[in-house]
């Protein structure tokens, strides 16, 4: 079931400041009220006892939000990492679980709907999903195993409290959190894609993950050598319905990913249109200093050295660039050469120099006497300013196809790097 919890949560203690996070609040459609904390304290940072759990995580003090990329079978959108859960961990790995039998509840779907979260709920249809296809238990087992463990969502904290309504605050945290780290993107824009035949290393999938939340490290976890999971961590300053989630380093090492040779592989289903967070801007708080880390719009930053040329049709790569320039979906990925050239950068093939023809087509080779200048927009290769490029057909078998800047034939695509 998806709702395993991998058994890879070691006992140290590895205590960091963070970032801080600051969400983007959901509706809240609750009728009673979290209590106020003023001046709360950040969990598995202070340097007192603190008594108020409704104002400050204790135990579980250190909070996971948890990811899937599920293939085998797929879930969720083919562009869109799916949400596993929060989980409270105590500040040296170890944690709580199953916290409050009566309140394990079993009517989620139920509780969302009476407290007007069809919105929620909806959104957890698409994005939190279980991949033997019972969401419902799924959900059930995440509030009871993990939401009954922290301590801030405790009945006994709300003024005016309506029964089963610390559910809901849990579940509408979960995903305002998730919206907050669109995984996908953030991979893509690095050039990290799904492919059945690329692999990554831990250290390119890290820096591409800690670019936008600070640098801080995350947890890889991985099947069989292909990533399925990402925990990212936090201390949270209040309470978890309305405190500062703060990004800080794993409390310990947990991933089970290799340092390099980790596969990516491809979902099937469809796309979403758009990113789950709505956006690809995290506002983050370093000490008194704010800055904002948003998706590489870059130009050779991105583009860099040695390289393949990735396709990427309807969200998921299918095949790659040779070396003359045209799309193969079957054979080995050329190594291209990105280099700097004004305000973006030149690539170069074995075959010679890459440019656009007067043609529209993608052609590298001894015949090319001046190299087009590239630009890269949010990690992928752009032409002109527009990321666009067509075919006239997917390739199959040995098969090539020449690919045009320009949305002009019948297959739309982008060109992603993934550097070697």
């Amino acid at each position: 079931m998806a709702f395993s919890i991998p058994s890879l949560r070691s006992i140290s203690k590895f205590a960091f400041g963070g970032a801080q996070l600051l969400l983007g609040s959901g509706s809240r459609v609750l009728g009673g009220t979290p209590k106020t904390c003023s001046n709360p304290q950040l969990s598995c940072q202070n340097t007192t006892a603190v008594s108020d759990l409704c104002c400050f995580n204790a135990p579980g003090g250190q909070l996971l939000q948890t990811q899937f990329w599920d293939t085998n079978p797929s879930t969720g959108p083919s562009n869109s990492w799916t949400i596993h859960g929060l989980w409270p961990d105590h500040c040296d790995g170890t944690f709580d679980s199953n916290c409050d039998p009566n309140r394990a509840y079993t009517n989620i779907t139920a509780i969302l709907q009476s407290f007007g979260g069809t919105d929620l709920l909806s959104y957890m249809n698409t994005y939190w999903k279980d991949n033997q296809g019972d969401d419902e238990t799924f959900w059930e087992h995440e509030w009871g195993k993990h939401g009954t463990c922290i301590s801030t969502l405790s009945p006994s904290c709300y003024t005016n409290y309506q029964a089963t309504e610390e559910a809901v605050d849990f579940f509408q945290k979960v995903v305002d959190l998730f919206k907050t780290l669109p995984s996908y993107d953030w991979l893509s824009a690095a050039g990290i894609v799904p492919s059945n035949t690329a692999t990554y290393t831990s250290a390119q999938i890290q820096t591409a993950l800690g670019a936008n939340r600070g640098g801080f490290s995350v947890t890889l976890g991985c099947s069989s050598g292909a990533l399925n999971e990402i925990w990212y961590h936090y201390d949270v300053r209040g309470s978890v319905q309305t405190g500062t989630f703060v990004a800080t380093n794993p409390d310990g090492s947990k991933s089970t990913c290799p340092s390099t040779g980790i596969k990516y592989l491809l979902k099937s289903g469809s796309p979403v249109s758009s990113s789950p967070a709505g956006g690809t801007s995290t506002t983050l708080v370093t000490g008194t200093k704010t800055s904002t880390a948003t998706t590489p719009t870059g130009t050779a930053g991105t583009f860099s050295g040695k390289g393949y040329l990735n396709v990427v049709t309807g969200g998921a790569t299918d095949g790659c660039i040779i070396s003359g320039g045209t799309w193969y979906t079957s054979g080995t990925c050329a190594t291209f050469t990105a280099a700097a050239s004004g305000s973006g950068f030149t690539l170069t093939s074995s075959k010679g120099k890459c440019a656009i023809a007067s043609s529209g087509a993608l052609t590298c080779g001894s015949s090319v006497s001046t190299a087009t200048v590239f630009t890269a927009v949010n990690g992928n290769l752009a032409a002109g300013g527009s990321t666009a490029f067509s075919a006239d057909a997917v390739p199959s078998g040995s098969t090539q196809a020449t690919v045009y800047s320009g949305s002009g034939h019948a297959v739309g695509l982008v060109v992603s790097w993934q550097g070697v």
